[in-house]
C-alpha cells in the first residue's frame, strides 16, 4: 500500500504523488537545457525540489539525448572553510552517483589524481571538462544544496562551474542546475581571509533564470488524497479535503504530513470504513504541532536570523513595515516560504506557520505560566471559560510582571502580543484552541479562542493593539475591528485589549476596564 510521504524523496511507485515533472513546464525546461543554459531551482525546503530532479534526470537519460546526473553537495558542508576537504567529499560524491545512476566509472578513475595535480581550485572544473569531452552524449548536471556550502567553499564551486561556462558542450556540461533553499542572489558569502562579502549573483553571473518552485495548488492537493481513497476505499469527507487547503495552502510537507497523521496514524483513521472526517483533520494538525516535527522546527529555527526577524517582528505586532527593512529581506523570507503575499498585504504562508510562529516564540513563557495560568481557575460551572476573569488576571499579572518577561522575548517589540498568547495558550490547552490572524500594516492582532463545553463550542475574539496614537482613536478603531472579527466569526463575545507601551505613563494611567458597544454589539476594552 502506497501512502503519504514526509521524509526524503517522494517515489511515486510507494507514495502517493504528485507528478513530479508536472511542477514545472516540462517544454520551458527541456527547452533551457537544449540551448545550453544554466539556471538556478530554488523553494523552501521540503517542498519537492529533489524529487523533481531525480524525476527529470530518469526522464533525460530514459530519452537518451543527454546523459543526466544529479549530486547532492550537503555531505561536504562538514568541511566548512576546508575548501580542500569539500571538493574531495563532492568528486567523491559526483563519483558514486556517476557509478550509482549511470553505471559511469570514469569520473571515479580520474578526480583523486586529478585533486592532487590541480588542487582544489581546479580539481571540479578539470573532472567536469574531461567527463564532458569523453561522454558521447551532452552532460547535464543537477547540483542539489548547493547553498549549504559556506564561504571560501561555496565561492571555490561557484567559480570553477563558471569558468567552464565557456567550453560547453563538447568540453564542459551542457546545462548545470544549481537547487537550493534559496535563489543564487541571496548567497551571501563571507570570505574567511578577508571578511569581503562576495554574492552568489557576482559569482555565478552566467545563470539564465531562476525558477522558483511552487506550493501544491488545490487540484493538487485533491488529487493526492483521491489517490488514498481510490487505494484504500476510504472516503475523505468535503469538509475535510477543504479543511487540509486551507491550513497548509498547499505546501507540500504539511499535506503529507496531514494525511499521514489522519489517515495513518489516528486511531479512528484505521478503520477503512470510517470517513476521515474536518475534526480528525484538526486533531491531526494539533498533534504535529505539538510534536515539534522536524520540518517545523526548521521553520522555528530561521526565525533566528536577523534578516528574518526584521520582517517577521513587525508583522507579530501588527505595525506597519520599518523604512528601515530591506527589500531584499523581504524577498528573502517569501523565498524561504515563510509568508506571501496576500490581499491585505504580507501574511504567513499558512495557518499552521501562523500558528506555529507564536506559539514556539512563547513556549519558554507557557512552561513558566504553570503557577500562574491554570485552567480550571477560569472555568465557570457550566463549563465555559470565564473571560472578564482570565482577562481581569492577565491584566494584573502584565503590571507586576511584564517589565521582567518582555526581556525574555527574542522579538521584544511583540513582546506584549506573545505574552498575552503564552497565557491564553497555556490555558486553552485544557480543551480547546486559538486561531489567529497577524500580519504587516494590520495594526492589530486578531485571536479568536474556541472552547468545547456542555452547550457547545464557546466563541471569543481578542483583539490586540498597541497604542499609537491618542486613546480614544486607538479605542474608536478597534471597536470597529473587533465586531468586524465577531462578525466574520459568528463569535457573541469580544474583547479589545490595548498595550500602551509609553515609558513616561503611569501604570494608574495605563490600566482600566470599561464597557463600550459598537451599533448593538457590546465590546469589553481592557488597558495594559
Amino acid at each position: 500500500m502506497r501512502f503519504f510521504n514526509t521524509a526524503g524523496p517522494t517515489n511515486c511507485q510507494k507514495h502517493y504523488c504528485v507528478p513530479p515533472l508536472t511542477r514545472f513546464s516540462l517544454e520551458d525546461i527541456l527547452g533551457m537545457i537544449d540551448r545550453e543554459r544554466y539556471f538556478v531551482l530554488h523553494a523552501p525546503r521540503q517542498v519537492g525540489k529533489t524529487t523533481y530532479l531525480l524525476a527529470l534526470m530518469d526522464y533525460l537519460n530514459q530519452a537518451g539525448k543527454y546523459k543526466a546526473l544529479y549530486v547532492n553537495v550537503e555531505p561536504a558542508q562538514a568541511a566548512r572553510e576546508n575548501v580542500r576537504g569539500a571538493v574531495q567529499a563532492i568528486l567523491a560524491g559526483l563519483s558514486s552517483m556517476a557509478r550509482d545512476y549511470l553505471g559511469d566509472l570514469y569520473p571515479a578513475q580520474i578526480w583523486s589524481d586529478i585533486l592532487a595535480e590541480q588542487g582544489e581550485f581546479a580539481a571540479l572544473a578539470e573532472v567536469l571538462t574531461r567527463w564532458a569531452e569523453q561522454s558521447p552524449q551532452p552532460i547535464v548536471l543537477m547540483i542539489d544544496e548547493i547553498d549549504s556550502l559556506i564561504g571560501d567553499t561555496l565561492i571555490a564551486v561557484l567559480r570553477q562551474l563558471r569558468a567552464g561556462y565557456p567550453k560547453r558542450p563538447a568540453h564542459f556540461p551542457q546545462s548545470i542546475i544549481l537547487c537550493g533553499v534559496r535563489d543564487v542572489r541571496d548567497y551571501r558569502i563571507h570570505s574567511s581571509r578577508d571578511q569581503a562579502i562576495v554574492t552568489g549573483g557576482s559569482a555565478f553571473n552566467v545563470k539564465a533564470e531562476s525558477l522558483r518552485m511552487s506550493d501544491f495548488d488545490q487540484a493538487e492537493v485533491e488529487m493526492l488524497y483521491r489517490q488514498h481513497s481510490e487505494e484504500t476505499g476510504q472516503i475523505i469527507e468535503a469538509e475535510a479535503l477543504a479543511l487540509v487547503w486551507e491550513l497548509t495552502r498547499g505546501q507540500p510537507w504539511l499535506v503529507n504530513a496531514l494525511g499521514w497523521e489522519a489517515c495513518f496514524k489516528l486511531p479512528a483513521a484505521k478503520d477503512r470504513s470510517a470517513p476521515i472526517t474536518a475534526e480528525m483533520v484538526q486533531e491531526a494538525k494539533e498533534q504535529i504541532i505539538l510534536r515539534r516535527e522536524t520540518h517545523l522546527d526548521q521553520l522555528v529555527d530561521k526565525l533566528r536570523e536577523p534578516r528574518v526577524q526584521a520582517v517577521i517582528g513587525p508583522m507579530l505586532e501588527g505595525a506597519d513595515l520599518a523604512q528601515t527593512v530591506a527589500p531584499d529581506h523581504i524577498q528573502y523570507v517569501i523565498d524561504m516560504g515563510l509568508i506571501r503575499r496576500g490581499a491585505d498585504g504580507l501574511e504567513m504562508s499558512n495557518p499552521i506557520y501562523r500558528e506555529v510562529v507564536p506559539r514556539e516564540l512563547s513556549f519558554i513563557s507557557q512552561l513558566s505560566l504553570e503557577s500562574t495560568a491554570q485552567p480550571a481557575w477560569y472555568i465557570r460551572p457550566d463549563g465555559a471559560l470565564d473571560m472578564p476573569k482570565l482577562l481581569a488576571a492577565f491584566q494584573q499579572f502584565f503590571r507586576e510582571h511584564s517589565e521582567s518577561w518582555l526581556e525574555r522575548f527574542q522579538y521584544r517589540e511583540a513582546g506584549p502580543q506573545l505574552l498575552m498568547q503564552a497565557f491564553l495558550q497555556r490555558i486553552v490547552n485544557g480543551g480547546g484552541r486559538v486561531e489567529r490572524e497577524y500580519g504587516l500594516g494590520r495594526r492589530r492582532t486578531d485571536l479568536l479562542i474556541l472552547w468545547p463545553y456542555a452547550g457547545g463550542v464557546q466563541r471569543v475574539v481578542i483583539e490586540l493593539k498597541v497604542l499609537y496614537r491618542s486613546l480614544e482613536q486607538t479605542v474608536a478603531e478597534g471597536l470597529e475591528q473587533t465586531w468586524a472579527y465577531m462578525d466574520a466569526t459568528g463569535a457573541p463575545e469580544g474583547h479589545l485589549v490595548i498595550f500602551d507601551r509609553r515609558p513616561d505613563r503611569a501604570w494608574e494611567e495605563r490600566i482600566f476596564q470599561r464597557q463600550e458597544r459598537y451599533g448593538n454589539t457590546a465590546i469589553t476594552v481592557w488597558g495594559m
